[in-house]
C-alpha cells in the first residue's frame, strides 16, 4: 500500500510500528504473568487463555503493518486439514527472523498460538523475553561438548528443562513449534556443516524428547518449508519485509502421522535413535529437495 515511499522511510515506519506493537502487546502480557504467580494453579488456565489471545493480537498487528508496506505474493502448498483443538508439534527450517512473525500470521486463526523452544539468552531481550516467558514459552539452555567435559553435571539439564516445559502443555490445546536446525541457515554454516544445499543438519534430539515426552498427546506433526524467493544474504528477508520489499513467500505444509516408530529412549534405545535420525534426515532430505526446486527458478 505504502511501496511508493522511500525504502529507508518504510523501513523505519514498520519497524517503529512493530516495536511498538512488541513493547504494548509484550508489557500487556507480562502483567498477566505477573498476576498468574498471584493466583492458585486452578486459574492458571484462564491466565493461559488471556495470553494466547494477545499473542494472536500481536500477531494480527504485525499482519497489519505487514501489508501496509508489503505486496508480497504467498504461493502456499497446504496439504493440511488444521483446527484450534488440537495438539501440534510443529518443525519448520530456520531462514530468518521473519520466519516467527510469518509463522504465527500464517496459523494463529487455524491452530492453538504457537510456543517456541527459545535459546535463554532470548530471556533477556527487553519486552521479548519476559512476555514469552508469561506465556510460557520454553527456554533452553544449550551446552557445548567442551562445556559438557568440563561439567558433567550439567548432563541432561536441558532435557529436564524440556520436560518441565512441555509438562504445562497438557491441560489446553497447544502447538509447540521447534526449530530443528538449531540456528537460522546462513551460507557460511552450509558450507561449514552441511551436507544438504538450503539447510542445516537436523539436530534430533530436541524434537525425539518433545516427543517422547507429549508425544500420545501431539495430535499430528506440522512440516512447514518456508522459501523467501527473491532475498540474499545481504538483503535478507526480514530485511526485505520491513523495507517493503518482499515480494515472494513459498509455504509448504504437510502433516505426519506420530506413530510408535516415533516415540522412544533416544538416550538409551541405539535402535531407537538410529531409526529415528535416518527418519528426520529422510525428512530433512526431501524438504531439501523441494526448497531447490523452489529457489532455482
Amino acid at each position: 500500500m505504502l511501496r511508493f515511499l522511500p525504502t529507508p522511510f518504510l523501513t523505519l515506519l514498520s519497524a517503529s510500528l512493530a516495536i511498538i506493537n512488541t513493547a504494548l502487546v509484550g508489557s500487556l502480557i507480562i502483567v498477566c504473568g505477573l498476576i498468574k504467580l498471584l493466583l492458585p494453579k486452578p486459574l492458571y488456565p484462564m491466565i493461559g487463555k488471556a495470553t494466547n489471545q494477545l499473542m494472536w493480537c500481536w500477531s494480527e498487528i504485525n499482519r497489519g503493518i505487514f501489508r501496509l508496506v508489503n505486496n508480497t505474493e504467498f504461493v502456499i502448498e497446504d496439504n493440511s486439514q488444521l483446527n484450534k483443538n488440537s495438539w501440534y508439534l510443529m518443525i519448520c527450517n530456520h531462514q530468518s527472523w521473519a520466519d516467527i512473525v510469518l509463522l504465527c500470521m500464517l496459523f494463529g486463526s487455524r491452530i492453538p498460538m504457537p510456543k517456541f523452544f527459545l535459546k535463554q539468552q532470548l530471556l533477556y531481550v527487553p519486552f521479548v523475553g519476559l512476555a514469552c516467558w508469561a506465556l510460557d514459552m520454553p527456554f533452553m539452555r544449550r551446552y557445548s561438548r567442551q562445556h559438557l567435559l568440563k561439567h558433567p553435571e550439567k548432563r541432561g539439564k536441558d532435557l529436564a528443562s524440556t520436560q518441565r516445559s512441555c509438562e504445562k502443555f497438557k491441560n489446553s490445546p497447544t502447538t509447540v513449534i521447534n526449530f530443528v536446525e538449531g540456528t537460522r541457515f546462513t551460507q557460511g554454516k552450509q558450507q561449514n556443516h552441511s551436507t544438504y544445499q538450503h539447510l542445516l543438519p537436523p539436530k534430533a534430539l530436541g524434537i525425539a524428547y518433545t516427543l517422547s515426552a507429549l508425544g500420545e498427546q501431539f495430535d499430528q506433526i506440522i512440516d512447514v518449508t518456508l522459501a523467501y524467493p527473491g532475498t540474499t544474504e545481504q538483503h535478507p528477508p526480514f530485511k526485505a519485509l520491513l523495507a517493503g520489499r518482499l515480494d515472494k513467500v513459498v509455504i509448504k505444509i504437510d502433516t505426519i502421522s506420530i506413530g510408535n516408530e516415533l516415540r522412544g529412549d533416544y538416550l538409551q534405545d541405539k535402535h531407537f535413535k538410529r531409526q529415528f535420525k535416518l527418519w528426520l534426515d529422510d525428512t530433512w532430505q526431501n524438504k531439501d529437495q523441494y526448497l531447490q526446486s523452489v529457489l532455482k527458478n
